[in-house]
């Protein structure tokens, strides 16, 4: 028996006002159709910045679409992993989240604006690199971490160290050294490395240990001074720089590390294509290289794989927070 034509239903589809095709939308139109916004929480000219530029050109010239690069920098990077939180969670704003987003500064603000957990998606692991203990080469005579120490405890009024922020890595890790070593030490933050390596300079901050990508280009014309790499084994691009550990400072191992991440929200079929798009590019020898020439390794992972690392990583995180007593507000 022929079933019975629902003409109701045919009145309503010819006049468009049913839709059955709307939900399958996004697999008619592959991520990304339009420019794409990316926030990048720091300023021009930093690690965080090179790296997502040279990972943003990657995409948009796989897609064809534009990776249009935005700066929102300020606390400490807070601002710009806010305003990615808030966005429309539509796949169309993206942006690299350091470490601190995922796993620091939730044991550092009273009220923290987001929670990674509840309000960002992760895509792919993105960037890896050591922090660099950097001294001025015009402003400061030491070529080991062992002179430095001498030079640091013999100066009346103690030393000053930059970083990019209240509670960044490069916060954390010289805070770190500089009680391991029994210095006189105060924190000088700024909003990146723009702005920490011109202050170092003019002589204004004695030393940082800072995102070594950001350092690479004062390294080379030999206007700063690399000492040690905070990693546990030497980098490739400073492979005659010491480690800490091999410097004499024990038990000291730190790594700075970025994830790509969305709104929370995005629909699934958006993050698991971005996330293939950015681990694909992750995994190219031409950009390892390019990442490499600046001094960071080029790292991928599930969208899974950032939040198993940022648990894993925040007890650690929690430790060093308590004992340099950095506080956001």
């Amino acid at each position: 028996m022929t079933k019975p034509i629902n003409t109701r239903r045919r009145s309503l589809l010819a006049a468009g006002l049913l839709t059955p095709l709307a939900a399958p939308a996004i697999a008619q139109s592959p991520w990304p159709n339009r420019a794409v916004r990316v926030i990048v929480p720091w300023p021009p000219g930093g690690s965080t910045d090179v790296l997502c530029r040279i990972l943003c050109q990657r995409l948009a010239e796989v897609t064809g679409q534009p990776f249009t690069v935005e700066n929102r920098s300020g606390a400490s990077g807070n601002i710009g992993a806010d305003a990615i939180a808030k966005a429309e969670p539509d796949g169309y704003t993206m942006g690299p989240l350091t470490v601190t987003a995922w796993a620091i500064h939730m044991f550092m603000w009273d009220a923290m604006p987001f929670h990674p957990d509840r309000d960002l998606q992760p895509i792919s692991l993105h960037w890896e690199l050591p922090n660099v203990f950097a001294v001025p080469a015009a402003h400061n005579p030491s070529t080991t971490v062992a002179e430095f120490i001498d030079w640091a405890k013999a100066r009346p009024n103690g030393v000053t160290y930059g970083s990019p922020g209240v509670g960044t890595t490069p916060h954390m890790t010289a805070a770190l050294f500089a009680d391991r070593a029994g210095l006189d030490a105060t924190h000088v933050p700024f909003r990146g490395a723009a702005q920490t390596i011109p202050a170092m300079l003019a002589g204004d901050v004695n030393f940082a240990i800072d995102n070594l990508a950001s350092y690479i280009p004062v390294f080379q014309d030999g206007r700063m001074r690399p000492l040690a790499v905070s990693g546990g084994t030497r980098h490739p691009a400073l492979p005659n720089v010491p480690t800490m550990v091999e410097a004499g400072v024990e038990n000291f191992v730190v790594t700075s590390w970025c994830a790509m991440g969305f709104p929370a929200g995005v629909p699934a079929p958006i993050v698991a294509r971005a996330s293939e798009l950015v681990q694909r590019a992750q995994q190219e020898e031409a950009l390892q290289e390019r990442f490499l020439r600046t001094g960071a390794v080029a790292i991928h992972s599930s969208p899974e794989g950032v939040m198993e690392r940022a648990r894993r990583e925040r007890p650690m995180w929690q430790e060093m927070v308590q004992l340099t007593g950095a506080r956001l507000g």
